[in-house]
């Protein structure tokens, strides 16, 4: 499955209102395929200057910037609700995980979707930091920053390292092969310059996996923070770096913590070993929630599948039972003790034949 099929299948882009954040020089979804609103934190122009001179980024290709999404909130932004919220590396960026759920969830229309594309920290240079907890997030969530915090500008730039993504795969990469660039000076600065003045310094707040992702999520629903149930999930492809999240809005606080723990189980532990390729992977993984119902319907077939098992089972010992019951009584009748000469010349001969 192609990279875009895995973020926006199952999208109608003839219909669907779809708004993509953070597109910059190679947006998902075009203008001239779908009803998409393009958002970031600054208009076109600033974004080029931000960018220029970052080879990983093309500012003359950079769209034009439809709504700014700074102070104000996702929804007086966009000015209407939309069907779709697309965002490709950018949840691990936002300073504020918590809030910025809530946002695209007050962004959009009832049953709307949100896909993500989430670098895992295994196969990137996150690879020496430490995965999010949930902890971290509720610290921000306390504090409401609207810049990374000084924890996270000093984690990033300390413990970012270069890594090959095929390398890690093959499993060659450990942290001690790995070297960390000497930036403590340049680190503190940030940090500090984020913290007294509250620059925008780019970093990656937060740090995942599959798993990690899916647990936190979970955790987050379970306490009623955050209102989206996850509906499909793409694993870690070999030799590739980022997993695919499709979530949509639901208020059901137990199916939505449930249908994260779905997503939790359903992910890979690594083990290069075993990674054979992407052809040996599962597409999409679709998370089946289960109700109420549904949960004591599987219950009571279950019970009478354990119920039918004991009584076969019952039956069984006491066919057994008999069985050897019979062979007892065989062996001590008087016929048995009679032909036991007869028994033994017949083996003996059998075994000469032999």
């Amino acid at each position: 499955m192609e990279r875009r099929e895995k973020l926006i299948g199952g999208i109608n882009l003839s219909s669907a209102v779809c708004a993509e954040i953070g597109a910059l020089c190679n947006p998902v979804l075009k203008k001239t395929e779908a009803n998409v609103v393009y958002v970031d934190y600054a208009d076109a122009e600033t974004l080029r200057k931000h960018y220029s001179g970052n080879p990983s980024v093309y500012p003359d290709r950079i769209v034009e910037t439809d709504a700014i999404w700074g102070d104000q909130t996702l929804s007086v932004a966009l000015k209407k609700p939309v069907d779709f919220i697309v965002a490709s590396h950018v949840v691990e960026h936002v300073p504020d995980l918590v809030a910025w759920l809530n946002e695209l969830h007050s962004a959009l229309t009832e049953g709307g979707e949100v896909r993500l594309a989430v670098p895992d920290r295994r196969f990137t240079f996150d690879f020496l930091r430490r995965e999010t907890e949930l902890s971290d997030v509720l610290a921000a969530y306390l504090t409401s920053p609207r810049v990374p915090q000084p924890v996270a500008i000093l984690d990033y730039f300390l413990n970012a390292t270069e890594v090959d993504a095929a390398a890690a795969w093959r499993g060659e990469v450990t942290a001690s092969n790995l070297r960390r660039s000497d930036t403590f000076d340049a680190a503190m600065a940030t940090a500090r310059d984020s913290l007294e003045r509250g620059v925008y310094h780019d970093a990656h707040c937060w740090v995942f996996t599959p798993q990690s992702f899916a647990i936190l999520l979970s955790q987050l629903s379970a306490r009623g923070l955050i209102n989206f149930a996850c509906d499909k999930f793409h694993d870690t492809e070999r030799d590739s770096i980022e997993f695919f999240v499709a979530m949509r809005v639901s208020d059901d606080r137990d199916q939505n913590a449930r249908s994260w723990e779905l997503m939790a189980s359903a992910a890979r532990d690594f083990n290069p070993k075993m990674s054979k390729g992407p052809e040996a992977f599962e597409p999409w993984y679709e998370l089946k929630e289960l109700d109420a119902g549904d949960m004591q319907n599987a219950l009571r077939e279950e019970k009478k599948r354990s119920a039918l098992f004991l009584a076969e089972l019952h039956d069984a010992q006491a066919a057994l039972a008999r069985s050897r019951a019979d062979v007892d009584l065989l062996r001590r009748s008087t016929s048995w003790k009679l032909t036991q000469p007869l028994r033994w010349l017949s083996m003996t001969l059998k075994g000469q034949r032999i």
